[in-house]
């Protein structure tokens, strides 16, 4: 056989090769999904109507733990975890995620105290989200080693997380809260409100009477049928 000819055979079964496991990837992302329907749909606390895990999914244990609402869309790469490690027993539901949220690809969400994200919330890829920590205080033990530190999470109905964002034990977010990519939270954050930084800060706020201070530079309206939807 000429090498030409045995170059492009070559080829050409590699393409087809890789055009098939594309297909057979495109084929378990649209079967894939976990629902509250499936085996381990019914593993979670709770899990809404129209729910889904998009495939593939990240690390996901405790599912016993989680709580899951209605229309709720947790995207692909989304690792929920309750307890320090797998098989813990704890106490009751421990994370809450509410009704038409929308989890963003490669979010993590580690909890093993109370993590709370109300409805109607919307986060970008990549964001971390935890109530614990180790404490450091002790000297003589490796940080990774030391006890963990815990304090309840709470992120507002209707709020939106940038890329990047990450939430800290004691982060108590308002309603209707923006909060601007690769911000790290902790502390109150006040409802209507816009944050930004490290440590996040309140760079804008809704004033009755006086709208966005200081004002929004352009203000765009949605759609009826988007809102509505």
């Amino acid at each position: 056989m000429p090498a030409n000819l045995s170059d492009e055979l070559r080829r050409l079964g590699r393409s087809l090769v890789a055009e098939a496991i594309r297909a057979g990837w495109d084929w378990a992302g649209s079967r894939a999904a976990i629902g509250p329907g499936d085996r381990r749909g019914r593993r979670f606390a709770h899990m809404g109507v129209g729910s889904c895990i998009a495939f593939p999914p990240g690390a996901v244990f405790g599912e016993q733990y989680i709580s899951i609402g209605e229309r709720t869309m947790v995207g692909p790469y989304v690792s929920l975890a309750a307890g320090f490690a797998p098989g813990e027993a704890l106490p009751g539901t421990v994370i809450s995620i509410g009704d038409r949220c929308t989890i963003g690809r490669g979010v993590s969400i580690v909890g093993r105290h109370r993590i709370v994200i109300e409805d109607d919330v919307t986060t970008a890829p990549n964001i971390y989200i935890t109530d614990h920590n180790h404490g450091y205080n002790e000297l003589g033990i490796p940080i990774g080693r030391q006890w963990l530190s815990e304090e309840p999470v709470r992120i507002g109905a209707g709020s939106w997380l940038g890329t990047g964002v990450v939430v800290l034990p004691g982060a108590d977010i308002g309603r209707h809260v923006a909060v601007a990519s690769n911000a790290v939270v902790r502390g109150v954050v006040p409802d209507n409100s816009v944050v930004a930084g490290v440590p996040a800060r309140v760079v804008r706020r809704y004033v009755d009477g006086d709208g966005w201070q200081p004002p929004l530079r352009r203000e765009v309206a949605t759609p009826a049928w988007w809102a509505e939807g």
